[in-house]
């Protein structure tokens, strides 16, 4: 019998997608020979995640995990919407939530972790997934947020089941106080989040690229209407005020109190909960931000099936 080389697996790999100990155990079947090693894998259904994966994969699911002081969110993709309702998948979804709590919402640690009761990683069991599914799959991102003394609440929006849906919020807040009325209000700041979309929770933490940028904008439009330049200066520093207004958490109008800021409404939970409260920070992930989706034109697609 022909050795198996680590080689020969990872040349398998990389030509299939399938997981390394499904390439092991075909070349072990086919005596080391490849092509047979690649025949066998597609038998098996386990050489279609090669020929997936250069398909956009921008529909699927956010999963939201919280427990006590700290929470994981994740995305997985998928091509359709119609595999985002698969049973299957959503557990999937699931236990990645899940390993991505123990992994702290390290992106590389997850994908190389242990998936939830089998002996494969999570990457090799969401590309076994890819063949046994019939889309390309995989796992975007993750992001964990966790507090000293307090609590991570969490909230899904256009939830399918609990914990998945396609806007998945994370919010830390901070207080030795009443947990059951620290995690109401956690779970009301991460609706406005959800509604909202901050990009930072304080001024300070506010990129300063993006402020600048901004700034440079409000520069121009305000030089366009001819005003002298000390006035230009207070229109602009007036302007930048509404935009921290527009975009910082705390500085917000609170969606559920709009005569408040959320700030504020923090200040004022404060007598309930019976101790100081802080918001500490959050992560909100919302299904396919930022992938360029591939508009298909199924008429052309028609058209040149029929030429070729």
């Amino acid at each position: 019998m022909a050795e198996i080389t680590a080689s020969m697996v990872k040349e398998l790999r990389e030509k299939t997608g399938a997981g390394m100990m499904d390439c092991k155990s075909a070349l072990n079947e086919t005596s080391g020979d490849m092509e047979a090693a690649i025949d066998w894998l597609r038998t098996k259904g386990l050489a279609k995640a090669a020929k997936k994966a250069g398909r956009v994969a921008a529909e699927g699911l956010i999963g939201v995990v919280a427990q006590g002081t700290k929470g994981a969110v994740v995305e997985v993709n998928s091509e359709t919407d119609f595999v985002a309702r698969n049973e299957q998948f959503q557990k999937m979804v699931s236990d990645i939530a899940s390993a991505a709590l123990a992994a702290d919402g390290d992106f590389d640690k997850l994908i190389a972790s242990t998936y939830p009761g089998t002996s494969q990683s999570v990457k090799d069991y969401v590309t076994e997934m890819v063949g046994t599914i019939g889309e390309n799959m995989n796992v975007r991102r993750a992001g964990s947020i966790s507090v000293t003394d307090g609590v991570v609440a969490a909230y899904v929006h256009s939830a399918v089941v609990p914990g998945l849906g396609k806007i998945g919020v994370l919010v830390g807040i901070e207080s030795t106080g009443d947990k059951k009325k620290i995690a109401e209000l956690g779970r009301q700041i991460a609706m406005h989040i959800a509604a909202t979309n901050p990009l930072a929770t304080r001024t300070e933490e506010l990129d300063p690229a993006v402020i600048e940028r901004e700034r440079n904008v409000l520069i121009a439009e305000a030089k366009e209407s001819g005003r002298p330049e000390n006035i230009i200066e207070k229109m602009v520093e007036g302007r930048i005020r509404k935009f921290y207004e527009e975009v910082v958490l705390l500085s917000q109008a609170f969606v559920i109190d709009p005569d408040n800021t959320v700030e504020k409404a923090v200040k004022a939970a404060e007598a309930g909960i019976g101790a100081p409260v802080s918001v500490v920070g959050f992560v909100r992930f919302a299904l396919g931000e930022g992938i360029e989706k591939e508009e298909s034109d199924f008429a052309a697609e028609v058209a040149a099936a029929a030429r070729g």
